[in-house]
């Protein structure tokens, strides 16, 4: 296997509307395209961020998340940032709370965390 990058991600979002503004107008990513799909009642959003793309989906009814943060499967999406007190300020002015910027004990990197609509955990690492 040659892996070189992560292409994306796929997010399934309870109120899709509200999703749509938190990723594009909170967190400022990138629309690609959008698309409706009428056999499934469904958006499919894709969302630029870096070389890596963000999949923003509805669906009619999804399941809950089974338990935060330790259920099996992925854990939370984590986003590199050059000034980790710049995106929390930022973040804070947009209304999102954050969790007090902490240490990494083993890398020594700054991260934080805060949540999407849907309480999906969100890293921010410096």
């Amino acid at each position: 296997m040659n892996f070189k990058r992560i292409h994306h991600v796929a997010i399934i979002a309870s109120d899709y509307q509200k999703s749509k503004d938190f990723y594009t107008n909170i967190l400022g990513l990138e629309i690609i395209q959008e698309n409706y799909r009428p056999e499934r009642d469904s958006y499919k959003l894709d969302l630029k961020i870096g070389e890596s793309e963000i999949e923003l989906f509805s669906f009619p009814d999804p399941p809950e998340r089974p338990s935060m943060p330790e259920a099996a499967g992925l854990r939370h999406l984590c986003f590199y940032v050059n000034d980790i007190d710049e995106a929390v300020a930022e973040l804070n002015q947009k209304g999102v709370e954050t969790e007090p910027i902490r240490r990494d004990e083993y890398t020594g990197g700054y991260f934080t965390f805060f949540k999407d609509p849907d309480d999906l955990p969100i890293e921010l690492h410096e």
